[in-house]
């Protein structure tokens, strides 16, 4: 039976507007692959707004531990992409750590 997780890690960074497009196709090359071979699963968001877009990726994590593990150390600092300097309005300076309390998924 698979491993439920148990926390979310939760990072936000946001881009202009007209390079969100080649930042969305780089985080989801670069950003995401280590995720998806380490959490148990992970999501990433788009919102666009007037005069920027906001990037949101939550990975799931069966416990603090392998969180820990994954980031080698300290688990809500940031580890940014190599070109994160060149495409965010500004580097993010933390990571959001939530337990996951309910977890339902399907609901109609």
């Amino acid at each position: 039976m698979p491993t439920q997780p148990t926390i979310a890690r939760i990072w936000r960074g946001r881009t202009r507007p007209e390079i969100a497009d080649s930042y969305e196709a780089y985080i989801k090359a670069e950003g995401i692959p280590p995720l998806e071979r380490t959490a148990l699963g992970v999501q990433l968001f788009r919102e666009d707004r007037e005069h920027e877009s906001w990037f949101t990726t939550i990975s799931y994590w069966p416990d603090f531990e392998s969180m820990t593990a994954f980031t080698k150390g300290t688990p809500t600092k940031v580890h940014h992409l190599d070109r994160d300097p060149e495409f965010l309005i500004e580097l993010p300076e933390f990571i959001q750590i939530h337990r996951i309390l309910v977890d339902r998924q399907g609901l109609r």
